[in-house]
């Protein structure tokens, strides 16, 4: 269920051929790795019979999977006590195409919402006010509503053609509660058109809607759970889990695409982009993770522009990491330097500087950090002070080449319902407000129901807070464990070091899981 925010708020040949260096490099890194690093079984958690379980071993038929292309049909309902103010097409632009261009993104272009709205109002047999809407509906109330609503649009639609229903209530009757948005799941199907009926998304939206509303509401119909907690109250953090990490958290968030393990789950994923990492001991697993927003052939690769007008998603060479502190928090060896005329980052000693040249991006050494990219002739960049080189003929002319077929999620599992993940979120797709970028931690619990935090980012920096304007929960928004730092998760002794960055924009790590 939505709810409402409470937080104020490619140019030579040798250029070809080294982009070509940095598709080989988004993989497994050579070094004590996994023996079978595709075989994803042993960390697939299984399936519960918790309310939109986060496991995925198997899939639950009762879903529709959203691995195809889906037809949706909105009907828009009228009430007698009340004249829309508004039309069936005004409706419609409020939540497509936005709707199926965030799904499109997110699914790497594997799954495509197609709606099918009416273009009139058919009217309901009742006042609004007679069905007594409102968040916790009352299910005698609320069956009454559908009983009507399908009874009013079975003349006009034809259920057994549809995948989805949104049933719209015009959002200026008085008796519409726009904060009881929600997918009823139906325990008895309701029938029409020789098709069962499961469930439907009941929209209550003011106009114009909360950003992402239908998106998130849709996301139930696959059976992803909330991933907000919920006040006893009904006050204070409604977003403590995860932040502006995934739309099923937030539909507000910065940073709203899906985790990695929701993709996984819905099938977006090849078994070769998940690593499950399994006893690698203190020595550790290296792998590359791509940006997870990336998708095939650079899609979502659109960065947002720094305060400079350069991309930031390009930038952020940072110096090398230390030791992650005794309290979890992540430390590091320098702070990221702004790279002139390269992407730009947090300005400060410990990073790498380079302008970016001809066929590639021009390394100048940074003090204490990694040195820049390639020159215009594509020879290696300078080595910084205690810093590593660089890489090699990196292309500027095509962002992002190569990437989107890498690795997207690892995976450590930490017990029969529960697992690590990690994945590599940043500034692009849709993503593309994320207040920090790096490597996200999480923590997935199979048996947990949905609203009772089945999913919980872990902050690699505990004291600090980030992005106060414009986040749903500024002590989440900098949870990313950044280039150069360390980060060991609190109570598991699982430790991850993010190495580098490779010349397209993936990011170097290395996993232990101390054993």
């Amino acid at each position: 269920m939505g709810r409402l925010r409470e937080w104020p708020r490619l140019r030579s040949v040798a250029a070809v051929f080294t982009t070509m260096s940095a598709l080989a490099a988004t993989s497994l890194v050579a070094g004590p790795s996994a023996a079978k690093p595709f075989d994803t079984a042993a960390c697939a958690l299984e399936r519960t019979e918790a309310h939109h379980s986060e496991g995925l071993n198997t899939w639950n038929a009762a879903y529709p999977r959203p691995a195809r292309k889906l037809d949706a049909v909105m009907v828009f309902l009228s009430f007698p006590d009340a004249a829309p103010h508004t039309t069936p097409a005004e409706l419609t632009a409020d939540h497509f195409p936005l709707t199926t261009h965030f799904f499109e993104r997110a699914s790497y272009g594997r799954f495509t919402l197609r709606p099918h709205p009416l273009r009139h109002w058919l009217r309901m047999p009742r006042p609004s006010t007679a069905y007594a809407i409102q968040r916790d509906w009352n299910t005698a109330h609320r069956a009454a509503y559908l009983r009507d609503a399908i009874a009013v649009a079975d003349r006009e639609v034809d259920f057994s053609r549809y995948d989805v229903v949104y049933f719209v209530a015009d959002p200026d009757a008085p008796g519409v509660d726009s904060d009881a948005t929600k997918v009823v799941n139906l325990d008895t199907p309701l029938r029409a058109d020789g098709t069962d009926i499961r469930r439907v998304v009941t929209v209550f939206e003011n106009h114009p809607p909360d950003r992402l509303v239908l998106a998130h509401e849709t996301g139930h119909i696959f059976d992803l759970p909330d991933l907000y907690h919920r006040p006893v109250d009904g006050k204070g953090d409604w977003d403590t889990y995860v932040g502006d990490w995934d739309l099923m958290g937030s539909q507000f968030g910065m940073a709203p695409d899906l985790f990695g393990w929701h993709k996984w789950k819905l099938g977006w994923l090849e078994p070769r982009q998940v690593v499950c990492v399994q006893g690698t001991g203190a020595a550790g697993t290296r792998l590359t993770l791509e940006p997870l927003a990336v998708g095939p052939g650079g899609m979502g690769q659109a960065v947002a522009a720094g305060p400079t007008g350069v991309s930031r998603a390009a930038g952020e060479f940072g110096a090398s990491g230390g030791s992650g502190g005794s309290d979890g928090s992540a430390t590091s060896g320098g702070s990221g330097g702004s790279a002139t005329g390269g992407g730009s980052g947090e300005s400060g000693t410990g990073g790498a500087s380079g302008g970016s040249g001809t066929g590639g991006v021009s390394g100048g050494a940074g003090a204490g950090g990694s040195s820049g990219g390639a020159g215009t002739d594509g020879s290696s960049g300078g080595v910084g002070a205690g810093g590593t080189s660089g890489a090699r003929g990196s292309v500027g002319a095509v962002p992002g080449f190569g990437l989107g077929n890498g690795i997207k999620l690892a995976v450590v599992r930490t017990g029969r319902e529960s697992a690590l993940a990690f994945e590599a979120r940043g500034p692009v797709g849709n993503d593309m407000q994320a207040c920090r970028q790096g490597v996200l931690v999480y923590r997935v619990r199979s048996q947990t129901e949905s609203g009772g935090g089945p999913v919980e980012v872990i902050d690699a920096h505990p004291h600090t807070e980030a992005c106060w304007e414009e986040s749903v929960y500024p002590p989440l928004a900098d949870a990313p464990v950044g280039l150069g730092e360390s980060f060991t998760v609190p109570g598991e002794g699982v430790r991850v070091e993010v190495e580098g960055r490779t010349a397209s924009g993936a990011w170097t790590v290395k996993i232990a899981t101390g054993g």
